[in-house]
């Protein structure tokens, strides 16, 4: 199968292409930003025609969430137009558009975590922007899979977003900085690795339809920071804020943590519990450091 991945030098495209290339079941194709612009039709043909892909897994994304408010038709032409040119592509080409969205398509009102079955209502322009990815997606892809995710850390960080949350707990931890850290917006923190494992299991499977995928279980930021401090052996004056003493210009979900219905039934199993990623990304953190000299 061969699987062509936009987006492929970002925090879950690098983490996409690396499981595609672990199984000799799949041919992986990278395209990054400087191969392919999403925003253009005739960019996403060119290269997607030349790549000739079975699969279009689409990890190209504007992640700022709080640029997204003042600039929305940027964050619509990337999330959602792009999303819909490629989805136009797919069509033409007769291959599956995988989609990676988001949980902040939900407005955090329910009060516990979100499945598949529950209807979307973004709060901010971020969450707008990739919702109607989303429906272009489903509109205009006859082979689609949205894939919904939340709160990722991963190797490569975000390009968009200047790293991850554990580098950011792990820098200012080092440097004796105080952390603070809202204790009242839950969420489902999720591991690249885990995700792209997961995703390309589900291609394997011809998986179609609607999935959340992100590490098993729930917890705030302030859980999260203080579980990346516990796990990794540092100590650090970290103090719960609530998120209204933040100056967050886009509204933030206060509960956007994602549950699944399907992943079970399709892949056997959830992903591993949050914690346990933390866990592993840290060791993989030192290992990699530690075979790289440093």
């Amino acid at each position: 199968m061969r699987v062509a991945v936009i987006g492929s030098t970002g925090q879950l495209g690098t983490e996409v292409i690396a499981a595609l290339q672990a199984s000799s079941e799949y041919t992986a194709v990278s395209l990054a930003h400087a191969e392919v612009d999403c925003t253009r039709l005739d960019s996403v043909q060119t290269a997607l025609r030349l790549a000739r892909p079975d699969v279009v897994v689409n990890c190209a994304a504007f992640v700022q969430v709080d640029d997204s408010e003042d600039r929305v038709e940027e964050a619509l032409r990337v999330n959602a137009i792009g999303a819909r040119n490629v989805a136009q592509t797919c069509a033409e080409l007769g291959a599956l558009c995988a989609y990676v969205s988001t949980d902040f398509v939900f407005d955090g009102e329910k009060g516990v975590p979100y499945d598949e079955r529950d209807c979307p209502r973004p709060i901010n322009a971020y969450g707008a922007s990739k919702l109607l990815g989303e429906h272009f997606v489903r509109q205009v892809a006859p082979q689609w899979l949205i894939v919904r995710t939340a709160s990722l850390f991963g190797r490569a960080g975000s390009r968009g977003k200047g790293g991850n949350f554990i580098e950011t707990v792990l820098a200012r931890a080092r440097d004796g900085l105080p952390l603070r850290v809202a204790s009242d917006i839950w969420m489902s923190p999720t591991y690249a690795r885990d995700l792209a494992g997961a995703l390309v299991a589900l291609l394997g499977k011809r998986a179609t339809g609607t999935v959340h995928l992100t590490n098993d279980g729930v917890c705030t930021w302030y859980e999260f920071a203080a579980a990346i401090l516990s796990i990794s052996g540092l100590r650090a004056d970290l103090s719960a804020i609530t998120a209204g003493e933040y100056s967050f210009k886009a509204l933030r979900p206060r509960n956007s943590a994602l549950v699944s219905v399907h992943i079970s039934p399709l892949l056997g199993s959830r992903l591993r519990p949050w914690p346990d990623a933390v866990g592993a990304y840290l060791r993989e953190r030192e290992a990699a450091k530690s075979g790289s000299g440093h």
